[in-house]
């Protein structure tokens, strides 16, 4: 590749791997953590005293003191003023010591003294379901929110170190502080209430902050240049704050990231379970190269792009007698030129894909391919969007009932020539990013 051809490259990569949008995200509710604290009471669950959730400690000590009563693991529990009403309804049709164990206290001295404290906990198996219906109930909630911020083209701020502003999706601006100031808080797709996150983080830096240490500096200048030398243009993984904005902090009960990454796969694996009844799946649609048409069928979507696109893959498959990854490869090339808005026939670029594919439309640029060399590159092997279904249904040409493919076994396989390969992969700007990145979750 050519040094101008290398330097193209570069200047539009794309530093992850794109993602269709399986659903249209809805309006989806917040879990109850995330809602305001003033309309959330937690309510006594033996009298008429109520508590705002963010002083769920006197409650806590309220039922300690008054009705001696102690909830194990509160922490553990997802949705606190939902447990303590479920718990209230059942005390009012039953007595607590049908539910809770109970300990005697002074039990050595005068039995006058002893007292009896009740243990509300997850050893009753009534108490474990609630807590993992609960679990489960969040975690949805989160990964209904997840899907909206992943698919909303509405996000809208600005740049927390060089005041740039972003719009559209969130990831425009996260992959920027990544990539102009080494700021990375992980992968877009792995957070949840980015907006909150970056309001906690923007409130530090207000205040002075280091976003690492958290010592507080006398001006900005200072802060910057302590970040700088340090290393501490980063977030400390260690801080509990920041869990509740990753989501695998919501995968499974009283388990934290550091938790689910150090766990040993081998010590799941359980050769004699084979049922997987409650496994939940989207089904898989092919996406239109042009546009944001999905088909369930591929017949659909191939007829949907000759139709509406005048786009006919089969027939330059025969044309060109391409083999089945250098149809990879030209899929790949063709998602890559829309995305980064450049007609693939002439290579003219625009604001928008609307854009490109009016002039595409109008110039009859369609099925205008450039030279084979251009697209028939190895760095198209690698797909553009990684839940690519289109890619999944290619074949060989000859597979199409041209038996001579059965008598070829003395024609020699060439290899491709990738010799240019390593150095491009060790030049490219997602390298030097990851080079420059320190570990994130």
């Amino acid at each position: 590749m050519a040094a101008s051809e290398r330097q193209q490259a570069g200047e539009g990569s794309i530093l992850e791997p794109l993602c269709f949008p399986e659903l249209s995200a809805e309006s989806c509710s917040l879990p109850s953590e995330h809602c305001s604290s003033a309309e959330l009471l937690l309510l006594c669950l033996f009298c008429s005293e109520s508590f705002p959730l963010v002083q769920k400690e006197q409650l806590l000590k309220h039922l300690v003191l008054e009705h001696k009563l102690v909830i194990a693991d509160v922490k553990l529990i997802a949705d606190l003023p939902k447990y303590v009403l479920y718990w209230k309804g059942r005390f009012l049709e039953q007595p607590v010591t049908d539910f809770c164990s109970v300990i005697k206290t002074n039990s050595t001295g005068p039995a006058e003294k002893w007292e009896e404290y009740f243990l509300l906990c997850d050893v009753l198996p009534e108490d474990r379901i609630l807590r993992e219906n609960l679990q489960q109930k969040r975690l949805e909630e989160v990964l209904e929110q997840q899907q909206h911020e992943r698919d909303a083209c509405t996000f809208q701020r600005l740049c927390m170190f060089c005041n740039e502003e972003f719009s559209g999706n969130r990831s425009s601006l996260l992959n920027h502080m990544a990539r102009d100031h080494s700021f990375s808080i992980g992968l877009p797709d792995n957070i949840v209430y980015c907006d909150d996150f970056l309001d906690t983080l923007q409130s530090k830096l207000d205040k002075l902050q280091c976003l690492y240490c958290e010592k507080t500096f006398r001006d900005k200048t200072t802060l910057k240049d302590h970040m700088r030398k340090k290393a501490h243009r980063r977030i400390n993984a260690n801080n509990r704050e920041y869990d509740r904005f990753y989501v695998i902090n919501y995968l499974e009960l009283g388990k934290t990231w550091e938790d689910v990454q150090s766990e040993d796969d081998r010590e799941m694996v359980d050769d004699d379970d084979d049922d997987w009844s409650d496994w939940r799946a989207h089904p898989v649609s092919a996406v239109c190269l042009f546009c944001d048409h999905q088909s369930e069928t591929m017949d659909q979507i191939y007829t949907h792009m000759k139709g509406v696109h005048a786009f006919d893959l089969h027939q330059l498959r025969t044309q060109l007698n391409l083999k089945f990854y250098q149809q990879v490869k030209l899929v790949n090339f063709i998602r890559r030129q829309i995305h980064q808005g450049r007609c693939y026939g002439c290579q003219e670029r625009f604001d928008s894909k609307a854009d490109v594919m009016h002039h595409m439309v109008s110039e009859e640029h369609v099925m205008k391919l450039p030279e084979m060399s251009t697209w028939d590159q190895p760095q198209y092997y690698f797909p553009t969007y990684e839940n690519d279904a289109l890619l999944c249904t290619l074949t060989d040409s000859d597979e199409d009932g041209n038996d001579e493919a059965d008598h070829s076994g003395d024609i020699p396989v060439i290899s491709e020539d990738i010799s240019n390969l390593r150095s491009l992969r060790q030049s490219s700007v997602l390298n030097q990013l990851l080079k420059s990145r320190g570990s994130y979750r």
